[in-house]
């Protein structure tokens, strides 16, 4: 793909006047305006570049093909092209939620992009299996879908809070639950599926660049275990458990988010 293709379909945008490059990449359900509250403390040194996965936010829709994004992989290979048509190197890649295993699976794809990577309440598989427990029965994200099949509004009435917890932060969550009623309902429920069904645990063994996991306190859908399990599993990593609540810190408590990102890319 050309370069404006490239940007057209994730509808890349730019900001700051650095020449180290920090690409954002946001969650399930979510675009890149999710991250307007941290951008501002990194122009000045950074280069900062946002983009939509495809099939949300601003994001060609002509471009969403069910049978690539209905595997992680899909949404790594996006980011490779980014990477490629742009000519980037030594990325700082920053992934909130899905996107922090996607980062990992761009990685483990094309390392060379890649110097250091922030991980935003990752989870590389939510169901639970074993001695490993992801937070999720099996059976309760099946029951999950069939609401989003069948109740879409009220799936994202429903999912909207338990994501932001902060319920002292309304406007955040109704912004949150809006962003999900905006993606067409078929995609939503590939990406979901894509997302909660996945099982990425062997692929963060790859991942050999400084990395920092960011764990919040309640979080209903990495739960601190799920952080903890992160942690051991990449080598050389760095694990913060942050006094923000809920699933979104770099929406709820940004300023706590931005120090520790800058603490740790000093």
């Amino acid at each position: 793909m050309t370069r404006a293709e490239v940007i057209r379909r994730n509808n890349i945008s730019f900001q700051g006047d650095g020449e180290q490059v920090l690409l954002l990449s946001h969650g399930f359900g979510c675009d890149q305006n999710m991250f307007r509250f941290l951008t501002p403390a990194f122009k000045k040194q950074y280069r900062i570049i946002l983009f939509d996965h495809v099939g949300c936010g601003k994001s060609d829709l002509d471009a969403y093909h069910f049978e690539k994004y209905e595997n992680l992989r899909g949404y790594a290979q996006d980011i490779i092209d980014i990477c490629e048509v742009l000519q980037l190197k030594d990325v700082i890649f920053i992934g909130h939620l899905v996107s922090a295993v996607i980062g990992v699976l761009a990685f483990n794809l094309r390392p060379y992009h890649f110097s250091k990577m922030v991980l935003i309440c990752p989870s590389p598989k939510y169901t639970n299996e074993n001695e490993y427990h992801g937070g999720f029965e099996a059976q309760d994200l099946e029951e999950l879908m069939e609401v989003m099949e069948n109740n879409y509004e009220g799936w994202a009435s429903f999912l909207a809070p338990v994501v932001m917890k902060n319920e002292d932060k309304p406007l955040l969550v109704k912004e949150l639950e809006e962003s999900f009623k905006s993606i067409d309902p078929l995609i939503t429920q590939n990406f979901a599926r894509a997302t909660f069904f996945s099982d990425n645990r062997n692929d963060l063994k790859k991942l050999t660049i400084p990395t920092l996991i960011l764990q919040c306190q309640e979080d209903s859908i990495a739960p601190n275990n799920v952080g903890h399990y992160v942690h051991k599993q990449i080598k050389g990593s760095t694990l913060l458990e942050m006094k923000a609540t809920g699933h979104c810190p770099h929406m709820t408590h940004p300023e706590e988010t931005i120090a520790a990102i800058q603490s740790f890319l000093s």
